[in-house]
């Protein structure tokens, strides 16, 4: 018979959720219902969902922290005791960053760090602290108090605190909620370059769905408890499996059978979903005239809103300025989803 620790390598599965279920005391809405999933080594998965969705419920059951009602959560092949069973709640393997960041704010950065490493060897805390700081690009931080950091740069304090101790998996809560948009994008590649680095396996949960497209391999998304759907970024974008993830990843358009067949779409369903930029703006044998009712300034490209016999729809326009509020544009939905 072959054992728990062969078959670990062998589908190479770091992380196991085999239908968890946990619902709060007085309460009728679950927290999170029936979930099963598994995680690579050296992956990094996002949770999305809405908030109440149950996506910080699912990381704190992973982590250990929430006694589940039913159901298992493996690391490595062996199961995740929860708070009850253990004298400090959470699994020693794992390390979790919480919006607060749970740092000593009157210490300086550098002890921040070190103090989550032992005295026994004084050198190697030394060097290991050092390290970090430099995989975080804030070494020279170093002797700076956390009150005097930025969001940001907190944000890095934590993480490189969390992954000091040769952690194997780091959990993040909501980990862009307290930073600019500027940074955003800073703390995203940071954080898959540290992943590809050290091979730690990250698990994200956020309510911005970009942060899952940006960052992630392997997406999960939330809704009410339930696992809609999982896999990769850019499958589960092309192909959602529900109208919500597609309004949630792509802020898709959503028609109803009757609109849809005013513009000409022959849906087997109840609704006919696609995003702005699957309508194509040059014209073509099947394309139909729609009024630009109105232009939304979007940076490098514009969203249009067009009409068309009392139907509304959004496409993109990237040559920006070619058509304006009251024009009639040629366009056609190449590509849609029945629902």
């Amino acid at each position: 018979m072959l054992g728990k620790d062969y078959l670990y390598h062998v589908d190479n599965n770091i992380i196991r959720v085999q239908n968890v279920s946990k619902q709060y005391d007085g309460q009728e809405v679950f927290g999170v219902r029936n979930i099963s999933f598994d995680i690579q080594q050296g992956q990094i998965v996002a949770i999305i969902g809405e908030s109440g969705s149950g996506k910080s419920t699912l990381l704190k059951s992973i982590y250990g922290l929430l006694t589940i009602d039913e159901g298992s959560v493996l690391f490595k092949g062996k199961r995740v005791l929860g708070p009850e069973e253990q004298l400090i709640p959470g699994h020693k393997e794992m390390k979790m960053v919480t919006q607060d960041f749970s740092l000593n704010i009157y210490a300086k950065v550098y002890d921040n760090i070190a103090s989550a490493l032992s005295n026994t060897d004084v050198k190697s805390k030394h060097e290991k602290t050092v390290q970090m700081m430099q995989h975080l690009h804030i070494e020279h931080l170093s002797a700076k108090k956390i009150t005097q950091l930025s969001g940001g740069e907190q944000q890095r304090v934590a993480i490189a605190k969390a992954l000091v101790t040769d952690t194997k998996m780091l959990l993040l809560d909501e980990p862009f909620s307290q930073v600019d948009a500027l940074l955003k994008n800073q703390l995203r590649a940071d954080i898959k370059r540290i992943a590809s680095e050290t091979g730690v396996t990250v698990i994200m949960v956020s309510h911005d769905p970009a942060d899952g497209l940006f960052l992630a391999d392997n997406l999960l998304l939330i809704k009410d408890g339930q696992l809609l759907q999982q896999g990769e970024p850019a499958h589960i974008y092309n192909h959602p499996e529900h109208v919500y993830t597609a309004q949630i990843l792509g802020n898709a358009v959503v028609l109803n059978k009757e609109q849809a067949e005013i513009l000409g779409l022959h849906v087997e369903g109840a609704q006919a979903v696609f995003y702005p930029e699957w309508v194509d703006l040059k014209g073509s044998w099947n394309s139909r005239r729609f009024e630009v009712k109105d232009v939304y300034y979007k940076g490098f490209y514009e969203e249009l809103l067009l009409e068309r016999n009392g139907v509304s729809i959004r496409a993109i326009q990237l040559n920006r300025g070619e058509h304006k509020k009251n024009d009639h544009v040629q366009a056609n939905i190449g590509r849609f989803l029945s629902f």
